[in-house]
């Protein structure tokens, strides 16, 4: 077990998997040269050469559909959005081609293709690079949807989606690039796709929460229990295929259950999640499934606005505390 960054542990996964299997291949803008916009990619280039290390022209609909097409033909492309943001000019490519090939086929073909890159709320980078993205592509079927939070999951999570056979949506984050944890050296390390994970162990209220809203539930987790509150976080990691199984272990252990997002509320992740949460756990539930998301307005630049756009950490206390019906909640 080492200690690295969530970087680190992206580019390690990318690393260990290129040396395993000689079909792997990054694409994308400034991967190579450059090492990436976000150092992810960094090193790459020197140790596998310009055919696996592939800088691209400011294309993403251009070269997602040279991964597709890659991927169709046996080779397994890592394709990086610089930021997420930027999948909207590729969502043709990825939509309509990569996601239905393997039906519209009848399984001749598989597209075993990663696109990956960070997105959601950053830090002051505007409207147009802080969306969260996943709402775009989890309800598309043939499509999976990871968001890591830890950079063993970073490692583990990427790990599985390389090797997967159908196409991945793998999203980061700008602000976890620099987030250390514990990461296994083992090059056969993963995480199963589909996987969610128990965060924080609590009877009263189940937090469900991934990226950094996951970080924030943490801390507000820690200044509940001095309330005697006792919070037990739930990340599902993988949004598609999810992971509804220990969600609702968690919900008839606690009774209560508060989601939450960084994204806007309305049709987001938060949505599904309270609604399968109501469908098969409305009898074990003692209060209404709370929402805590991202206000419905365009991300502002001005950082004082960009925190009023997010969940903050009272938000979710005070939500927590009305399923609880604690402190006058």
């Amino acid at each position: 077990m080492a200690v690295m960054t969530y970087r680190e542990a992206l580019n390690l996964a990318l690393r260990e998997e290129m040396r395993r299997d000689p079909n792997v291949f990054v694409i994308g803008e400034e991967v190579g040269l450059y090492e990436g916009a976000y150092k992810v990619t960094q090193g790459l280039l020197r140790e596998f050469g310009p055919r696996r290390v592939v800088d691209t022209p400011i294309a993403e609909s251009g070269f997602t559909g040279v991964g597709i097409g890659a991927a169709m033909t046996g080779l397994r492309p890592v394709v990086e959005m610089m930021t997420f943001n930027f999948a909207l000019v590729a969502v043709d490519q990825i939509v309509n081609t990569a996601a239905k090939i393997r039906y519209m086929s009848g399984g001749q073909y598989h597209v075993p293709i990663v696109i990956r890159g960070p997105g959601g709320p950053a830090a002051q980078l505007g409207a147009q690079h802080s969306q969260s993205m996943e709402s775009y592509f989890y309800h598309v079927p043939g499509l999976k949807v990871v968001r890591p939070t830890t950079p063993m999951d970073a490692k583990g999570l990427l790990k599985s989606s390389i090797r997967d056979d159908d196409p991945v949506i793998f999203i980061e984050s700008e602000t976890l690039y620099n987030v250390k944890g514990d990461v296994p050296e083992d090059p056969d390390f993963l995480i199963p796709l589909g996987q969610a994970i128990v965060r924080r162990e609590g009877t009263d209220v189940t937090v469900i929460a991934y990226m950094g809203m996951c970080y924030r539930a943490m801390e507000v987790a820690e200044e509940l229990a001095a309330e005697g509150i006792s919070v037990e976080i739930v990340d599902p990691r993988t949004l598609r295929p999810m992971d509804t199984e220990s969600i609702i272990g968690s919900v008839r252990k606690t009774h209560r259950a508060v989601v939450v997002e960084a994204g806007a509320g309305f049709a987001g992740m938060g949505s599904e999640i309270a609604a399968f949460i109501t469908e098969r756990a409305f009898d074990d539930l003692d209060a209404p499934v709370e929402r805590v998301t991202g206000a419905n307005a365009p991300m502002p630049y001005a950082r004082n606005l960009e925190k009023l756009k997010t969940p903050s950490k009272d938000r979710i206390a005070a939500a927590v505390r009305r399923v609880c019906y604690a402190n006058g909640g």
